[in-house]
């Protein structure tokens, strides 16, 4: 299956007619029948059912109880539930039951869904009537093993409204039969969340596409047909505008036009005529500054994310807790984003239901993984599910394809490639494009990313020419060529679970061992606290000044190799993901990982060819980088030698950390560094601290502003 054609997609959405119109319909949720950790009762004594379990009547009153999360093995289970008197042989199957009431009449449900936290497979009835299954064999009976391994502490939701009619007024039962993968597993995890409405049920999104200087696509999804209607406005309780369409479907998308740039706008999704989800201050985003405006600009980067775990929650978590509620710019996905094979369902599971508060804020932009397979029919796979600027509707040149893309946000120049799917000679549409497209912007920065790296000694080696069919190779050969002739400043990738950062480098197409120094236009570790930031003369596009390549292929798992490639200054098999910030002419990039610890950072000034930390004249104190996310260097010079010290303090005046303690140092200057850790090694929250400098002359202070 090819990318579908962009032109039908514009024409569609081009006839959807638009009005202003009062939003004034009432935002309604689904009503939850049954809350997440509710108490269930439990049969755990090794004792083979049957099937009499699962009707209503059931005698469970000999059952013990209690709330969920049920299970044993995980942290976070709350009601641990027996597994045998032999953890090598622990029962296969376990029984859970529990009650909930519906107090509205069945015939009119139009929603209905289950979020499952569980582990390994299960299958689930409601009021006796089998409504969904999962990694369990059709009509397995006690002693059978689930078909695969499923970690819990996520919970993935399904749909059961093609079940709607096993539900009765009053008393309901659900009851869930819950299987090992095998005798010795570690883990039993069971928890679920049932809600239902009558009206449809936004069951994907809202999630936002395509983000431009004057608008934005917005799409979601429902479980019945029906109309669409997209309500902005300046204030949740002020949607203003309101774009809709009349034509039943299940697949909403329709694209706000005409707002100012770079601002703020809430909004809420729904039919015609009533709002099915948003008008609150969550529901909201920012439409994109106009290229070439400079502001700060931040962006996440995830890569092989689409474990649908909690190693990926956690990834989330700590970016979330880093930021603590700051805006995100940008949102870039690097492929394999749905495991083990991009099916509509895992889409489902590994974003949807993973990130729905950032969707919903956050335009996302994806590339393609070897794991996002294509599939026939109408929202299947990677292409049904995004919608992709293949006629330049966010600046760039238009690429008349999905696969490969470029956009703008403020003064960066996005570049998504495609390593999976598209043709990688030169010559072919991909790189000619590419070439086309990086002549034509002038953006003070380039950002380039795509699935297979052209460095790697990760999971994958981009030595083998026959590891992932030549793709790493290709990418290397011919696609590195035209954009460090483009003035690319960084490259993502994915693929290799690991993390990797290179040097500066430039002209390095071979294989590892063909690495010359002279490939290496700076061999620091680009570290603002370390070697120092990279520099590169010109500001805007400038060919062949370098370019920093990074993996980041561990935002769901890590997979090992020797992490040995030449051209890296860090390689790391640890979880997380990058932080990439843009504020003038400097970049800044972190690895942070999936505990919230920053394992790495690099600086990028532009307009420079190095950037030392000169020594200050004698009585002053300076440092750099001000503002600083990760550390800084603090430099003064001394005219006699004598005891110095510096501290750390807050606004307060209140002793942070102690970076020189009345050392003895001769004359000249001298540097410290502060990593924005107090003195128990606790980071410290972002704000404004003063650095003072104590020395036999006299003091000195330096305000210091540390970033989330």
């Amino acid at each position: 299956m090819t990318a579908r054609p962009g032109a039908a997609r514009v024409a569609w959405i081009a006839a959807v007619a638009v009005c202003l119109a009062a939003a004034a319909a009432p935002t309604v949720g689904a009503e939850v029948l049954l809350p997440a950790t509710s108490v269930w009762k439990y049969e755990a004594t090794g004792t083979d059912l049957g099937t009499a379990w699962r009707a209503p009547g059931y005698a469970d009153g000999a059952w013990p109880s209690g709330p969920g999360v049920l299970g044993y093995g995980e942290t976070y289970i709350t009601t641990h539930v027996p597994y045998g008197p032999d953890s090598g042989n622990k029962h296969p199957t376990t029984y859970f039951r529990t009650t909930f009431t519906l107090g509205t009449d069945p015939s009119q449900i139009q929603s209905l869904s289950v979020a499952v936290n569980y582990d390994d497979g299960f299958a689930l009835y409601l009021n006796g009537i089998e409504v969904t299954r999962q990694a369990l064999a059709p009509g397995a009976a006690y002693g059978a093993f689930a078909t695969a391994q499923h970690e819990g502490g996520v919970y993935a939701t399904l749909d059961l409204l093609p079940y709607a009619s096993a539900l009765v007024s009053g008393t309901n039962v659900l009851a869930a039969e819950v299987h090992q993968v095998n005798g010795t597993s570690s883990d039993l995890v069971w928890d679920a969340e049932l809600t239902g409405s009558t009206l449809p049920a936004v069951s994907r999104g809202p999630y936002l596409q395509v983000g431009r200087p004057d608008g934005v696509t917005v799409r979601w999804r429902t479980g019945v047909v029906a109309t669409s209607g997209l309500f902005t406005g300046p204030a949740p309780d002020s949607l203003t505008l309101s774009v809709q369409d009349a034509t039943l479907t299940t697949e909403h998308e329709l694209t706000v036009n005409g707002l100012d740039p770079d601002t703020r706008t809430y909004y809420a999704v729904g039919t015609t005529d009533t709002v099915l989800a948003g008008g609150t201050p969550d529901f909201a985003f920012r439409t994109s500054p106009l290229p070439g405006t400079r502001r700060p600009v931040r962006a996440w980067i995830i890569g092989d994310s689409g474990t649908a775990n909690p190693n990926a929650a956690a990834v989330r978590d700590a970016y979330l807790a880093l930021t603590g509620g700051a805006e995100t710019d940008v949102w870039l996905m690097l492929g394999d984003n749905a495991y083990s094979s991009g099916t509509d369902l895992q889409y489902q599971a590994a974003v949807f239901d993973m990130y729905p508060g950032i969707l919903r804020n956050t335009v996302l932009w994806p590339t393609r993984g070897n794991h996002d397979q294509l599939y026939t029919g109408a929202d299947k796979d990677y292409y049904e599910i995004f919608t992709l600027p293949e006629a330049a509707q966010a600046g760039g040149v238009a690429s008349m394809s999905e696969a490969y893309y470029s956009f703008d946000y403020a003064d960066v120049h996005f570049v998504c490639l495609d390593s999976e799917g598209s043709n990688r000679t030169p010559g072919g549409a991909m790189l000619t494009w590419l070439a086309t497209d990086l002549a034509a912007t002038t953006q003070d920065w380039i950002v380039a990313f795509w699935h297979h790296p052209p460095y790697t000694k990760g999971s994958h080696d981009s030595d083998n020419a026959g590891d992932s069919g030549g793709r790493m190779r290709d990418m290397r050969e011919n696609a590195l060529p035209i954009l460090e002739a483009g003035g690319v400043d960084v490259v993502f990738t994915g693929h290799s679970h690991s993390y990797e950062r290179s040097y500066l480098l430039d002209g390095h197409y071979d294989v590892s061992t063909t690495l010359d120094p002279s490939m290496i236009l700076d061999a620091g570790d680009g570290d603002p606290a370390g070697n120092g930031p990279y520099g590169k003369p010109t500001v805007g596009p400038g060919s062949h000044e370098g370019a920093v390549y990074v993996v980041a292929g561990s935002s769901g798992q890590t997979g090992g190799g020797n992490l040995n490639h030449p051209v890296m200054v860090r390689s790391l098999n640890t979880l997380g993901s990058v932080v990439l910030e843009v504020d003038g002419t400097q970049l800044d990039a972190r690895f942070l990982s999936s505990t919230g610890a920053i394992l790495d950072d690099f600086s990028i000034v532009k307009g420079v060819t190095a950037v030392p930390l000169e020594p200050p004249p004698p009585g002053t104190l300076v440092n750099y980088p001000n503002p600083f996310a990760s550390g800084t260097r603090i430099a003064f010079t001394l005219e006699t030698a004598g005891p110095v010290g510096i501290r750390i303090v807050d606004v307060s005046g209140r002793l942070v950390r102690t970076v020189l303690d009345g050392d003895r140092l001769p004359v000249g200057p001298h540097t410290v560094i502060w990593d924005g850790a107090d003195r128990h090694g606790t980071r410290v929250a972002p704000g404004v601290y003063f650095a003072v400098l104590r020395f036999e002359s006299g003091t000195r202070t330096r305000r210091l502003v540390l970033r989330p």
